[in-house]
């Protein structure tokens, strides 16, 4: 009878030890240990703000001036929305409900990143603006420049980068809707061999 109440008593130690653990708080995760930045990706930056307060001011900023309705979404940035996929709503979306994660003070430009959903996907999307602020008619006026689903959707985009691609964007971007290929049952128009 003995070796009975031991156990029990055994049990009631472990119980509550187990309740004492589950009350208290785990300790908090040992913090990940920084990786240098490389000389060239610290080249590539220079230049462009990344800073708390210039994000949270910047973005401050845009959110007034999309509610406003101050803003204009140039051609290109539509052309490149239907050649990739997405809408002006989906631009207007990020814009409202993304992040701003580089400032670039010398071009007056913004990316602005997040998300929007295609086909039930969630999908990453960069956006850059630029405020005017000289001239009376254009002062505290975004225009969207550009709009693009990005390959790497944490990385901040360099000024070079950014040039390049607005360089490349002053061309008209081709954009072509597919026909419907042909129905099941129904032949092709004879330009592949049957037996190939």
């Amino acid at each position: 009878m003995r070796d009975h109440t031991e156990l029990l008593h055994l049990r009631a130690q472990l119980a509550r030890a187990e309740k004492e653990a589950r009350r208290s708080p785990p300790p908090p995760p040992a913090p990940l240990p920084m990786r240098p930045v490389k000389p060239q990706r610290e080249a590539e930056l220079e230049g462009i703000e990344t800073s708390d307060f210039q994000l949270h001011r910047a973005h401050a900023r845009l959110r007034e001036l999309v509610y406003d309705g101050q803003y204009h979404i140039c051609p290109h940035a539509v052309g490149h929305a239907r050649a990739e996929g997405f809408l002006e709503h989906d631009i207007v979306g990020v814009m409202v409900a993304g992040r701003v994660k580089a400032v670039y003070p010398e071009e007056r430009r913004w990316l602005v990143c997040g998300y929007f959903e295609s086909g039930g996907i969630r999908l990453p999307l960069h956006v850059v603006v630029q405020l005017h602020e000289e001239g009376p008619q254009r002062r505290g006026f975004l225009d969207v420049v550009t709009a693009f689903i990005p390959k790497h959707p944490h990385h901040i985009i360099s000024r070079a980068r950014l040039a390049v691609m607005l360089r490349w964007d002053d061309q008209q971007v081709q954009a072509r809707t597919a026909l419907p290929g042909n129905r099941v049952g129904h032949r092709s128009k004879g330009r592949w061999r049957k037996g190939a």
